[in-house]
């Protein structure tokens, strides 16, 4: 039966998808259109071919994800209005006791199963096809497999007792159950932080100790001067997958790791590779990465509560297609509908990401030399084939971080 919120679903779901399909339509004409000329700030630096190449590469990604947003909001039609998640709940059913936590868990499980199952031939174009064609794949059909299949058993291992323990509570917790399941959320993500570079990270790639001595010294000499202690300095062998380059920090407290890919380090000299990492380390001594975790922990807390508000209300069950409430139909509803509706969030989102990025580029430049970070950006966008001339409004929607000639503006000009 529909009814108000049916309506303001379908609303909400349609606005959503066509702003995404028109800012990658946005993307896609912006970047042909500046296809053939590259940037005066980076004319000196990229080779037209190279920055060819990036246009493609940014255009073939959009347009995949063109698909990917009309194939999304089909399956959220289908679980919801389309009666899947009703279909799901009798089909449980039929072995489980309905409204149990296993019967709850299987339904969620069997959802996400679908989604995956559904995004798969889009994963295996984006890597097979596109990463493949312009350069940076280097993943075999083999390993693909083997990743999917650790996933598949993290996902199992950890997914479904946190999912169990979590309707558990819904169940038993009276009306503040959206407190209990908050505070189980927080220690579950704290404690996957804590475990995951020692026991999950180690699971899909090797890590090494850093032997170059002298790119060592530089390192420790930075940390000291940032008064930054790391459990360690690794190499990771990113290359077994993708030619693309990294470097981050990992875990927390006394586990914390530097990490940088085996395909950075092979591209950087030693001072851009210690530029890079006081750009990281920025992060760190500006709080940025706790503030984010803050701000994730806040949102979860008021969703939950929205949801706490939702659970008993038929109308939530019927406006959204289902018509055996429970709290794992309440759970599952919640979960796939809250990204429609706080789609146009986004934006606040990557401001305050964009932020950050330009602090970490300052404290870089107070403790390495900005102009070794110019050179190591410069690098970057040109391997991993970054736009230099994104559309303004898709990068103020999506963007994380800055785009390329305002980044490195500000830099030079703190030089």
């Amino acid at each position: 039966m529909f009814n108000a919120l049916t309506w303001a679903f379908l609303a909400a779901l349609a606005a959503t998808t066509l702003t995404r399909l028109w800012l990658a339509q946005r993307q896609i004409r912006h970047v042909r259109a500046h296809r053939d000329a590259v940037p005066g700030t980076f004319a000196d630096a990229i080779p037209l071919a190279a920055h060819q190449k990036a246009a493609d590469y940014t255009v073939a990604k959009a347009r995949t994800g063109m698909l990917d947003v009309l194939v999304g909001a089909g399956v959220l039609l289908l679980l919801t209005l389309g009666g899947l998640i009703d279909g799901l709940h009798a089909l449980w059913g039929r072995v489980l006791e309905p409204g149990g936590l296993w019967h709850g868990a299987a339904m969620i499980a069997a959802a996400a199963l679908l989604i995956a199952l559904i995004d798969l031939p889009l994963s295996l174009y984006r890597t097979f096809v596109i990463e493949a064609r312009y350069g940076f794949n280097r993943m075999t059909l083999r390993l693909f497999v083997a990743d999917l299949a650790k996933q598949a058993l993290l996902a199992a291992l950890l997914g479904i007792p946190l999912l169990l323990l979590v309707l558990w509570l819904m169940q038993k917790m009276g009306e503040l159950w959206w407190l209990y399941v908050w505070l189980a959320w927080m220690g579950f993500n704290l404690l996957v932080l804590l475990l995951f570079p020692t026991f999950i990270a180690p699971l899909f790639n090797r890590f090494s100790k850093l032997e170059d001595p002298g790119l060592a010294g530089r390192i420790e000499s930075l940390l000291k001067r940032c008064g930054f202690r790391a459990s360690g300095l690794y190499v990771m062998d990113g290359s077994k997958r993708s030619s693309h380059g990294n470097a981050y920090f990992t875990g927390f407290g006394a586990a914390k790791r530097i990490v940088f890919f085996d395909t950075l380090l092979s591209r950087l000299a030693p001072p851009e590779v210690e530029a890079v990492l006081a750009h990281e380390l920025g992060h760190y001594r500006l709080h940025h990465v706790w503030k984010r975790i803050a701000l994730l922990f806040g949102a979860s807390l008021g969703f939950l509560w929205v949801l706490g508000q939702l659970i008993d209300r038929q109308w939530f069950y019927e406006g959204l297609g289902v018509a055996h409430p429970s709290t794992a139909a309440a759970l599952l509803l919640f979960m796939l509908t809250v990204p429609v509706f706080t789609f146009f969030l986004q934006p606040v989102s990557s401001l305050y990401s964009r932020r950050h990025e330009f602090e970490a580029d300052r404290y870089a430049a107070q403790h390495a030399d900005s102009a070794d970070l110019v050179k190591a950006l410069v690098k970057l966008y040109q391997d991993n084939a970054a736009t230099l001339t994104p559309d303004p409004v898709h990068s103020a929607f999506y963007d994380s971080h800055p785009p390329a000639a305002t980044r490195i503006a500000r830099l030079k000009g703190a030089t």
